[in-house]
This record gives C-alpha cells, sequence and structure tokens, in this order.
C-alpha cells in the first residue's frame, strides 16, 4: 500500500479522519472476511455479504476501513448472531433503526478494520448503500467529485468523525436522489 495520505500529516493518526489513496488489496480483504461471514452468518444470511463503502469503488480515497452489508431474513432473529460475530472481534455499535452495526476489532473508531451492517435484503440502508455503491462504480467524475469532497473534510474536520460523516450527507444524498432514492432524516449519512 502507498505511504501517501490526502489528509493531514500528525504525528499519531489515532483519532483523526485519515484518507489513503486506493488500496488494490481492499477488495482482497473483502472477500477473505466475506468467506468467514459466510460461515459465520449461514443461518442468518439472505442476500448475500456485499463490499459497499468508499473501499468498494476502484481507484477512490478513502478510510482504510472495509465496509460491508450482509442481507438476514429476519432482523430480530438475528440477534442470534452477536455472540457469534463477538467471537470474531466485532463489536456491535449501534448505527441506524433497521440494521446492526457491528465493528471489528472491538476499540476506538480509528482502529476499526472492518465495518458490518447486518439489515434485510429491501430495507432503506440496502438499497441505499448499493444505489450509492453502483453509482459512484459508473460514473468516474463522480467518484473523483466524492473523492475531493472526503479529502476537503478530513482537513477541515480532523478528530470529528462525526462532522466528517455529516459533511458528506448533501453529496450522498444529491446522488441517490439521482437513482429515485430519498436518504431518511434521521441518517447522519
Amino acid at each position: 500500500m502507498s505511504e501517501a495520505r490526502y489528509s493531514p500529516t500528525v504525528e499519531d493518526d489515532r483519532g483523526h479522519v485519515v484518507i489513503t489513496p486506493y488500496d488494490p488489496d481492499w477488495p482482497l480483504r473483502f472477500e477473505a472476511e466475506r468467506a468467514l461471514l459466510e460461515s459465520v452468518l449461514a443461518p442468518w444470511l439472505e442476500g448475500g455479504i456485499h463490499h459497499i463503502g468508499s473501499t468498494a469503488i476502484p481507484g477512490l480515497a478513502a478510510k482504510s476501513i472495509i465496509d460491508m452489508m450482509a442481507g438476514v431474513r429476519d432482523l430480530d432473529e438475528a440477534r442470534a448472531a452477536f455472540s457469534p460475530l463477538q467471537f470474531h472481534s466485532y463489536e456491535y455499535t449501534p448505527h441506524r433503526p433497521g440494521t446492526h452495526h457491528f465493528s471489528k476489532p472491538r476499540g476506538p473508531w480509528w482502529a476499526y478494520t472492518h465495518g458490518l451492517h447486518l439489515t434485510e435484503p429491501g430495507s432503506d440502508l440496502w438499497r441505499e448503500r448499493l444505489a450509492f455503491r453502483d453509482a459512484l462504480r459508473a460514473d468516474p467524475a463522480l467518484a473523483t467529485e466524492y473523492a475531493g469532497l472526503k479529502v476537503r473534510l478530513a482537513k477541515e474536520h480532523g478528530t470529528d468523525v462525526e462532522s466528517y460523516t455529516v459533511g458528506k450527507r448533501a453529496f450522498v444524498s444529491r446522488v441517490l436522489a439521482g437513482v429515485g432514492l430519498t436518504l431518511p432524516p434521521t441518517s447522519p449519512r
């Protein structure tokens, strides 16, 4: 992986939003984690496990966190997956209604290597995340615009990951509107 970073250089990256150039290992890291999760989540899976987020967009600079979304038949029944996921270093980190969100490994957000949403196929989150990913994959100019926004927000907000995330909301809303979806007002992004 390239050592180049688009975010401000800091002596200690803990807590800072750091955007790195695209890493061709990201899809390989996803595939390895998907193989593990397909086994762990087999009793609840429906609709597959998908690579989402910026690391799923070829060429896009991103925080080096592999975001994934797994479809589950029933969100309530999928609570039984919490313990097996914890065994594999996933920590429950609530995100928004209609999903169970986990981060790996346990600890502060800046140490995360993976993010996982469990949600029912067809949910708002399911449609939004796949549509956003697919729109950026299909439009290099849009992906470049998004990369520029992320770099600017990382510089502006430094350690404030919530403001960084909220700062992307208008862009995400615009992209989703272009494919006929509306971002719920309660969603940070």
